[in-house]
């Protein structure tokens, strides 16, 4: 018989604010007032009501210079030009493939919006049409960029870069999109041997570095070889670091992933979701991004 672990309820020590230095954050739920202040102007999350600011959705109050607005604790993926994504095909139609990008809406691809493989250039043509299911069909999983928002909220997507297109290995982690921060670059090849694409959807891919950049593919030739068990085992562990962190809602980004990581390695990979070790970790590497920021 399967050893079976069994564990008894005990109580922990809430863990600090994982804000920075300079203040706790300001958690509100829909109807609390923000601030009776009428020189602030309203952003996303508010709404104002009797010379109140007051908040529309549960969540994080921030401020840039005289906008305030409330990010959502949770919530689906609200699109912004430029982001990077990570989706997966739902659906091939007519000169566009349908995308599940974590929005209230399915994303779309454009024929017209992708590199042909190798990374060729040229209008396409009936052939490319009849051909779209060669490159992307449904289940596979992209990364993309949003290009464009549409009236009704729904997110258009592009390829038109050989670091962009299909992924072949890895795992995908699903977190909630307020935990992924936004950065220059959201594609890191981390130092323990495994790379990650911090999706802003809160998709995240975590697959082996490749030795070589291949770019004849274009982005639409799958990668199939067997992985090796050290690859595999690396990957593993980031994916638990990564659900010990949106466990104790954590800002997700290569510092603290690479912290995590590393105060993850005198742990068995099985056992970094036991709860009394997922704090240990958790509180590491919160302490060592407290002390680089200081």
């Amino acid at each position: 018989m399967a050893a079976v672990t069994m564990r008894l309820p005990a109580v922990r020590p809430p863990l600090s604010s994982s804000a920075p230095r300079g203040g706790e954050k300001h958690l509100v739920a829909p109807g609390d007032t923000i601030t009776t202040d009428t020189g602030y102007m309203r952003g996303h999350g508010t709404y104002v009501e009797d010379d109140k600011l007051i908040a529309s959705v549960a969540g994080v109050v921030e401020r840039v210079n005289k906008l305030v607005c409330v990010r959502a604790l949770k919530g689906r993926y609200n699109g912004e030009i430029g982001d990077i994504v990570v989706g997966r095909i739902t659906e091939v139609q007519q000169k566009r493939w349908k995308v599940e990008t974590n929005s209230r809406l399915d994303s779309v691809l454009l024929l017209s919006s992708i590199n042909l493989p190798g990374g060729e250039l040229r209008r396409k043509s009936a052939e490319d049409e009849l051909a779209m299911r060669d490159y992307l069909q449904e289940g596979d999983l992209i990364s993309a960029e949003v290009q464009s928002i549409f009236s009704d909220g729904a997110v258009s997507l592009h390829t038109r870069s050989l670091k962009y297109g299909k992924l072949a290995q890895g795992v995908l982690v699903q977190v909630s999109p307020s935990l992924v921060k936004r950065q220059k670059t959201h594609f890191h090849d981390l130092p323990c041997g495994a790379s990650v694409i911090l999706g802003n959807n809160g998709f995240i891919w975590i697959y082996p570095t490749p030795e070589q950049k291949d770019d004849e593919a274009g982005g639409y030739t799958a990668n199939l070889e067997p992985v090796p068990l050290s690859d595999r085992e690396v990957i593993s562990r980031l994916r638990n670091c990564i659900v010990a962190l949106v466990t104790h809602k954590m800002m997700l980004f290569d510092t603290s992933i690479l912290y995590c990581y590393e105060a993850s390695l005198p742990h068995q990979i099985k056992d970094i979701l036991k709860p009394e070790v997922t704090e240990e970790i958790v509180l590491e590497a919160r302490q060592r991004l407290l002390d680089s920021e200081g």
